[in-house]
């Protein structure tokens, strides 16, 4: 979600890469409608396992969740513990809305910080 929320609004400026510890073997359906509500498509997306050589080759590497290890590398991290609408007892479509707009927030955030111009 974060990987195609930042190409929708920095893909001019950016290459962005998305793999995961814990890769699922497809994309969560409700994560695809909530990122098409905002125009942010996932098209030729798949999940896929991280790797050293990605990482190793990455300016900045975004973890998402407080559960998520990566072997220690050289290249600068952060972690962005988003909100967990689901132990609020929110569920379904409307939590990921709202995961969906608070990763949406830290992808600006993380814009604004690396002196990026936004393309939508």
């Amino acid at each position: 979600m974060a990987a195609t929320l930042m190409r929708q609004r920095y893909a001019d400026a950016v290459r962005v890469f998305s793999a995961g510890t814990r890769p699922g073997s497809a994309l969560n359906a409700e994560s695809v409608a909530a990122l098409a509500e905002v125009g942010a498509s996932t098209e030729g997306e798949h999940p896929k396992p991280v790797d050293a050589q990605l990482v190793d080759q990455a300016d900045l590497v975004v973890l998402l969740g407080e559960e998520v290890e990566l072997d220690p590398s050289s290249t600068p991290v952060q972690r962005w513990v988003t909100d967990e609408p689901s132990r609020r007892g929110i569920e379904g479509m409307e939590r990921m809305r709202l995961v969906r707009d608070d990763i949406a927030a830290r992808v600006a955030s993380l814009g604004e910080q690396l002196g990026l111009r936004s393309g939508a």
